[in-house]
């Protein structure tokens, strides 16, 4: 019988990142505590900028726009969320949206999968990606449940399970 495998990625769903920020910024426009103070949220490419006329409006604003990524099941780990700092007359907050499981990380799975998992489990790095093998399924699906408990910053998929 031929090895079963799946893919470890870590990608995101850009409609659902757009209709997130188009959301949050619907509430951010018709909320009362948000009249006036010049509160914004765009995204452009693969940022996400928030504009506030206070270092606290800013950070509200990334409030909303969190519970807008929970709402459509985006993670939070692919945020990668600075601090607000001043431009101006305004604050700004920067989000830069992270895809894909950079070396570092990469390497870490891949150890944590030799020492914990079952030892039929295989992995090997392919580029942005874990390819993780083994003759039994059961094996697998451990593995796939000891990643989810993991404790990595990027927000980790699992495809390809054949």
């Amino acid at each position: 019988m031929a090895d079963s495998s799946f893919d470890v990625v870590s990608k995101i769903d850009s409609m659902e990142v757009e209709n997130a920020v188009n959301q949050a910024r619907k509430e951010i426009e018709q909320r009362y505590d948000f009249k006036g103070v010049g509160a914004d949220v765009s995204l452009s490419g693969e940022a996400i900028l928030i504009k506030a006329n206070t270092e606290e409006r800013a950070n509200a604003v990334l409030d909303v726009l969190q519970s807008k990524f929970i709402k459509r099941g985006l993670s939070l780990k692919a945020l990668d969320t600075g601090e607000p700092f001043p431009s101006g007359k305004e604050y700004r907050v920067e989000s830069k949206l992270k895809e894909g499981i950079d070396q570092p990380t990469a390497k870490k799975l891949n150890k944590l999968i030799r020492d914990e998992a079952p030892k039929t489990v295989k992995s090997q790095i392919q580029g942005d990606e874990l390819r993780v093998s083994s003759k039994s399924r059961d094996d697998l699906q451990d593995t796939i449940a000891l990643l989810k408990g993991a404790d990595v910053d990027v927000a980790l998929q699992f495809v390809n399970f054949r």
